[in-house]
């Protein structure tokens, strides 16, 4: 794939890994749509990318709905003609143990509510999908080559404290194996699907964790540090322009020993 004239669908695009990726696709020319909940951000972040010669639009939109995440695409589709990416990087972290027993009782004080467990798997997991088919659908019908690219993590191994997050990540990683042999299915030949499984990555979030706490995050990395969000928008435009590159998940995770935190 060409880079430049390129259109990008990126949701999660007001912060974080969404934000880096938007900013790094633009500077190689391609056009980035954006979408996300926080309208103010989106503005901030489409004003730098126009400031430095980008070609940008936006939607404020909630990914666990229907009628944003197709108002979305098609306000790609109305501003720059076609989709050729859809980066799906809206996702959000609630953490906690399943059951949480008292030091002194050993009785079960804490649990992982419903509503903590499915907020994470309506905008990670549901929010992708709905992603991912509003995007696919509209470029298969309008013919135009382009790859789908999932933000996994390499927590989809599992970590305590995740089940949630986890279990989203884990799902996501598998999409590329179930989506192309669908795509194969129906000799769909203009989609490819790769996704991405950060581990550790330099979000101003991870930052600002106490530093003792980051410290043994570390102890884990080969590397010895964080991964910029900016290493992560330099991948996914490899994978833009490889067009071998398919079917598969890729980590970048700068050699994490165990699972990562990706937003």
């Amino acid at each position: 794939m060409e880079l430049k004239g390129a259109v990008a669908v990126i949701t999660g695009g007001a912060s974080g890994i969404g934000e880096a990726v938007a900013k790094g696709l633009a500077a190689s020319g391609v056009k980035v749509v954006l979408g996300d909940m926080n309208g103010d951000e989106l503005d901030r972040v489409a004003k730098e990318i126009k400031d430095a010669g980008g070609e940008v639009a936006t939607s404020v939109c909630n990914v666990t709905s229907d009628e944003d995440t197709a108002k979305l695409m098609d306000t790609a589709i109305e501003a720059f003609g076609q989709i050729n990416a859809v980066i799906p990087s809206a996702g959000i972290i609630k953490d906690g143990l399943m059951i949480s027993p008292d030091k002194e009782t050993g009785k079960v004080k804490r649990v992982m509510s419903t509503d903590q467990f499915k907020a994470v798997i309506d905008v990670n997991l549901v929010g992708s999908f709905i992603t991912v088919r509003e995007a696919a659908a509209r470029m298969v019908d309008g013919g135009w080559d382009g790859v789908i690219i999932p933000i996994s993590s390499v927590n989809k191994v599992g970590a305590p404290g995740q089940m949630n997050y986890a279990s989203t990540k884990a799902s996501v990683a598998l999409w590329p194996k179930i989506l192309v042999g669908e795509f194969q299915m129906k000799k769909i030949k203009n989609i490819r699907v790769v996704s991405v499984a950060p581990g550790y990555v330099g979000t101003p979030m991870v930052k600002g964790m106490n530093q003792k706490a980051l410290d043994g995050i570390l102890s884990t990395v080969h590397l010895g540090r964080l991964i910029e969000p900016e290493e992560i928008a330099s991948l996914i435009k490899h994978i833009m322009e490889n067009d071998a590159i398919d079917g598969a998940c890729l980590e970048i995770t700068a050699g994490c020993m165990t699972g990562g935190l990706a937003k």
